[in-house]
């Protein structure tokens, strides 16, 4: 099997190596509000994909924000289900950019799986590419996945506190505009941003619902102030999609950045009246 360069795969490729029993692809839909990630997929997905469904295969139900960290345990036994095993090459993938799949690239990264991918396009690139769909879940033998290390760069509320006061670290708010200037909130306690956050919303990572090139991507990053070497601190409205800012990151290619995710995000840090909002541009 020839190896994919980086941490995105395309639906070629994808397509080139759907039948190889290493290679274990995961749908991660998942919404806000609305639609289910369980019925889209009962509706059509890649053929031989297990749904993993975010809310409770990967998401505990106590913890800093509306989304916080599995633990090791609760992340084995979801992978283990969802049929990865050590050597699996998981390639990952939703109907929104990229912006759920991120997610559970990051946490199979931080949880010592180097063997992960996220479709680039998802699933709208998969149709747009001639792949087909199949409404079957399939049925995967349980993996041996492990966790080999527990390495997820995060932060909590009060190392982002701390942040602030640090002009050599950059903070991140990976959510729509409207949202970071408190135009709306939808689901958090109250609107607004944490102050001296800039505002880099993960859409913008995409050009026509694909990653931007590296070139572009470097001088995005660069507008808001990120540097080779940089500190970096990503988060959105429950640490999610901030994962997406994560992994343009790593794509626009800039060395020795240390890049973190405030876990609780949004979700956690408006709860405490105590702590300041911002609000405006």
């Amino acid at each position: 099997m020839s190896s994919p360069r980086g941490p995105l795969v395309d639906a070629a490729w994808l397509a080139a190596h759907l039948h190889d029993p290493s290679v274990r692809v995961i749908d991660l839909r998942w919404y806000l509000a609305g639609k289910k990630g369980a019925e889209e997929y009962a509706l059509g997905h890649i053929p031989g994909a297990v749904f993993v469904d975010l809310q409770t295969a990967l998401t505990p139900p106590v913890g800093p924000g509306r989304h916080p960290i599995p633990s090791p345990a609760q992340f084995a036994r979801a992978m283990r289900q969802a049929g990865v095993s050590t050597h699996s090459r998981v390639v990952v993938y939703d109907d929104a950019g990229g912006s759920v799949a991120a997610r559970l690239w990051w946490l199979l990264r931080g949880y010592g799986h180097a063997k992960v991918h996220v479709l680039d396009g998802g699933y709208p690139a998969w149709l747009a590419s001639g792949g087909a769909a199949e409404t079957d879940a399939p049925t995967v033998p349980h993996g041996d996945f492990a966790v080999r290390r527990n390495t997820l760069p995060v932060v909590d509320c009060h190392g982002v506190d701390g942040a602030r006061e640090e002009p050599r670290i950059v903070l991140l708010d990976a959510r729509a505009p409207e949202r970071f200037r408190g135009e709306l909130e939808p689901v958090d306690a109250r609107p607004g941003h944490i102050p001296g956050a800039l505002n880099a919303p993960w859409a913008d990572n995409l050009e026509g619902g694909r990653f931007a090139d590296p070139a572009a991507l470097r001088a995005r990053y660069r507008k808001l102030g990120v540097r080779d070497g940089a500190a970096v601190i990503c988060y959105c409205g429950s640490g999610v999609t901030a994962c997406h800012d994560v992994l343009a990151l790593e794509l626009a290619g800039f060395v020795g950045l240390d890049v973190r995710v405030y876990e609780g995000s949004w979700s956690d840090w408006a709860r405490d009246p105590d702590r300041p909002a911002a609000l405006g541009g």
